[in-house]
């Protein structure tokens, strides 16, 4: 009987999702060699390291993943940009059900500690001077994240917005051409600049910036909580909230994990 706790961290209907995406092994021409552990024994296992926030080396052995196979396999996946495929994946799916709104888009940060440095870390105001990593979130009406991106803690947050918006990838509609451009972009006043707002009018993107010191954030709230609560969420995926990988790349692996997760939680909403 399979591991209760496997099954409920990655489903079946999961793993068809993420299986074709997993990349190729290359053949032995030699043959031999010892047996490899099964990619959804190891997916498995990157999915507890971020829910749990464990380290590697805590991983329950009733997965049968050792350490250095877990970590070595997590690597050639991020090099190989599967974290991101499997995002746009179940974003695809959404999609073509028609579950995505995009009327509107709603972008905001969070800065977490960073333990070990590292690349895309810096000073965080907020923590002391501490050195940190910022998060930056970008969602569509009712909270699935579209975009994710790392920054180091003491970047202006505007200059998330366009490789925020540039990373939105094309997905499927439920009836017409796939589409990547929301109708409005909503952003508290630490995004209020011109050239931000010359980037996303030139898209043919609205934007609905407060203004300093003329319009009140507050008028904001009825769209804030949406992406804050998923920023929250997000949170709630242990390893995000403090950041232990040196490698910046590594880091967004998993934050982009989790908004595949999240994704994927709305999906099997509306299949079951």
């Amino acid at each position: 009987m399979e591991d209760r706790l496997a099954l409920r961290l990655v489903p079946d209907e999961l793993w068809e999702i993420v299986a074709p995406l997993i990349p190729p092994v290359a053949v032995r021409p030699q043959g031999g060699g010892s047996r490899r552990v099964s990619d959804r024994a190891v997916f498995t296992a990157v999915v507890y390291v971020l829910t749990a926030g464990c380290a590697w080396r805590h991983l329950p052995s009733q997965f049968g993943v050792t350490v250095p196979t877990a970590h070595r396999r997590f690597q050639e996946w991020t090099d190989a940009g599967l974290w991101r495929r499997l995002h746009e994946a179940v974003l695809d799916r959404l999609g073509a059900a028609g579950e995505l709104d995009w009327s509107r888009v709603i972008v905001d940060a969070a800065s977490v500690r960073a333990k070990k440095g590292g690349g895309l870390t810096g000073p965080n105001p907020v923590d002391r001077g501490k050195p940190g990593s910022k998060l930056h979130v970008l969602v569509e009406r009712t909270g699935l994240p579209l975009s994710v991106a790392v920054s180091a803690a003491n970047t202006w947050d505007g200059e998330a917005i366009a490789p925020l918006v540039r990373g939105i990838p094309a997905v499927r509609s439920r009836r017409g051409p796939r589409r990547r451009r929301p109708g409005k972009l909503h952003a508290d006043k630490a995004y209020d600049a011109a050239d931000l707002r010359r980037f996303l009018r030139d898209r043919g993107i609205g934007v609905r910036i407060a203004r300093k010191g003329v319009e009140s954030s507050q008028r904001l709230g009825r769209h804030r909580w949406i992406v804050e609560s998923a920023i929250a969420w997000i949170f709630g995926r242990r390893r995000l909230t403090i950041r232990y990988e040196r490698k910046p790349v590594n880091f967004l692996a998993f934050l982009g994990l989790a908004a595949a997760l999240a994704c994927y939680n709305r999906l099997t909403k509306i299949t079951t």
